[in-house]
């Protein structure tokens, strides 16, 4: 199972990051190359405990639908988001965010885990492992540039 982890410094206070992270808005705002867009379950504002949420885009030309539920929110530190339905066979993405001298560490950890058995190994080794890693690093550019040009 690939996992995923990248790790951002933000010069914003850890509410402030936290927030961004498990907005609805936000979240179109910053993955807008794959047109993704919330259609179902809570489709703007802040993501809570309990919270699901279905994301239609845009992935290597065709689109698709990804149901993930918020499992875990410990506020303004953790929050964590499973895949319910969707395209993998399961993945889990954990969120952290740790306050530091003049702003907040955010880390990523995303875990994984293809469809397709043995041709999803492959997969991965050829380019959904960098694809994935690409997606998490961008956002988290996209994030770390909002949250500090806000006033």
């Amino acid at each position: 199972m690939p996992v995923i982890e990248h790790q951002r410094f933000i010069k914003a206070p850890v509410e402030v990051c936290f927030d961004l992270a498990r907005n609805v808005d936000i979240h179109t705002q910053t993955t807008s190359k794959t047109k993704e867009r919330a259609v179902s379950g809570v489709t703007e504002g802040l993501l809570e405990q309990g919270d699901t949420v279905t994301w239609e885009a845009i992935h290597f030309g065709i689109k698709q639908r990804l149901t993930a539920k918020v499992t875990l929110m410990e506020k303004p530190h953790k929050f964590v988001d499973v895949m319910v339905k969707g395209a993998f066979r399961s993945f889990v993405h954990t969120h952290q965010f740790i306050e530091e001298a003049g702003g907040t560490i955010m880390i990523d950890k995303f875990q994984y885990k293809s469809p397709f058995g043995l041709i999803g190994v492959v997969v991965d080794k050829l380019f959904l492992e960098k694809y994935m890693r690409a997606f998490i690093v961008s956002r988290a550019k996209a994030l770390k540039k909002i949250a500090e040009n806000m006033d």
